[in-house]
């Protein structure tokens, strides 16, 4: 895979490089308009759609940082996205053109002060995997093997400044309005920031090993204080492939199911008794060892839950709730979904939205246990999105609504019930966590 020798730093660099993106997606939508006079609507839409994904990914890779996460988000809401930006936004999870060796070691003396050199018997300058925020390297100490991974430079410094060149899109991509709109763009900016520092990562991840230590066919690397700094982490190299190369050749179902309920049952322990989440499940964060064992890896972005969230948010996934409609209504305006000032048309349109969606989405929470292989149950869930996503009313409503927990929360449980499909996992007992509290 070619290399990167330097990332654009600066505010300015960085503007330049999506206004020349932009430029490139103009030019498609030209293509594209000649494309329908020769070919149907539908081709050319799916030409447009694949070489503006091509395009846009292509100019953020190069970005890296919290552009490039937001790409890695947005390829988890495939309900929404038409699946050439999944496609080509899902490669931003763990298949990102690396920095070359000399500005490998050019980054680590800065970050830490030595060469890899220095600290390690051995460090293979060139890496073994490159993500949105950071790339892991493979080094040896003391015979033990280990995994050392490096953040990109200027990733924590840009990521005010990228935000707010993301803002006018995204405000316009999901109708929000309000001068309290910004709530969630810095719930997002918030996160971003955390996930840049390795120190509080390195806290978290050992923390939630601890926690879980005990949940059957789960496992953690061991992470090292001593070779690990601001914007290095070091931890133990774990033999395993991606739970998506996994997924791709498995016919073993009772290993599915066995993966499957461990990683349900590591959500909802950490959701129920630690109200503290994992809040980026993408296949990339995950490995499946020889002996068909989960391995949770990157504890950067962690959400913690709070109890005046926690407690409405699952009440309201409750069907005896959901068929109240007066208490129904309630949850919704706790939550912020329904407000005071909405008109009469806004709430009933709101109302209905979210009973439609809830209705369907957490069917798996009103049974003992879920088959997550039923895919005519995702293809309900797919066509709810999309009926939606067309929607000429909703594009007229303010979409400024609902807490600002919803981001993360409802990312967290839209990302686990698609690696629970990509699993294709039968029979999982969905209140397993109760006895393992």
């Amino acid at each position: 895979m070619k290399t990167i020798d330097n990332i654009p730093t600066t505010k300015i660099q960085r503007a330049t490089k999506l206004i020349s993106t932009g430029a490139k997606v103009g030019a498609n939508y030209i293509k594209y308009y000649g494309d329908k006079m020769v070919n149907t609507p539908e081709q050319a839409r799916q030409r447009l759609n694949k070489n503006n994904a091509e395009d846009i990914y292509d100019g953020l890779k190069q970005l890296k940082g919290s552009a490039l996460k937001v790409a890695q988000m947005l390829s988890m809401e495939k309900s929404i996205l038409p699946q050439a930006y999944v496609e080509k936004f899902s490669l931003a999870q763990f298949s990102v053109p690396p920095l070359s060796p000399p500005l490998v070691l050019k980054t680590f003396k800065k970050y830490f002060g030595k060469t890899p050199h220095e600290i390690f018997d051995t460090f293979n300058a060139t890496s073994v995997n490159a993500a949105s925020i950071g790339q892991v390297h493979i080094a040896m100490k003391n015979g033990k093997k280990l995994a050392v991974k490096i953040q990109y430079p200027g990733v924590a410094e840009s990521i005010a400044s990228d935000l707010a060149m993301v803002k006018p899109i995204a405000m316009s991509m999901f109708n929000i309005k309000g001068k309290d709109s910004d709530k969630y763009f810095k719930e997002v900016e918030y996160k971003l920031i955390e996930e840049t520092n390795y120190i509080l990562e390195m806290k978290q991840s050992k923390e939630i090993a601890t926690a879980c230590a005990h949940i059957s066919n789960l496992e953690f690397p061991k992470y090292y204080e001593k070779y690990s700094s601001e914007r290095i982490i070091t931890m133990d190299f774990m033999n395993g492939e991606h739970l998506s190369e996994f997924t791709a050749h498995n016919t073993d179902q009772n290993k599915a199911n066995q993966l499957g309920q461990a990683l349900w049952d590591f959500y909802m322990f950490q959701i129920h008794n630690l109200k503290k989440v994992h809040a980026d499940p993408h296949p990339g964060n995950f490995l499946v060892s020889e002996k068909g064992k989960l391995i949770a890896l990157d504890f950067g972005c962690m959400k913690t839950i709070p109890q005046d969230f926690y407690t409405p948010y699952f009440e309201l996934a409750q069907k005896e709730v959901i068929d109240n409609n007066i208490a129904f209504v309630e949850k919704l305006y706790e939550l912020e979904i329904l407000k005071d000032d909405d008109s009469q048309a806004e709430l009933d349109f709101f109302t209905a939205m979210f009973h439609d969606m809830l209705s369907l989405f957490t069917k798996p929470f009103h049974e003992a246990t879920f088959d997550f292989s039923d895919a005519h149950f995702f293809k309900q869930i797919a066509e709810l999105g999309e009926r939606y996503s067309k929607s000429a009313d909703l594009k007229k409503m303010n979409g400024n609504r609902g807490s600002k927990h919803f981001i993360y929360i409802n990312r967290t449980f839209f990302g686990l019930y698609n690696l629970m499909f990509d699993l294709k996992a039968q029979n999982i007992k969905i209140n397993n966590y109760l006895r393992l509290s």
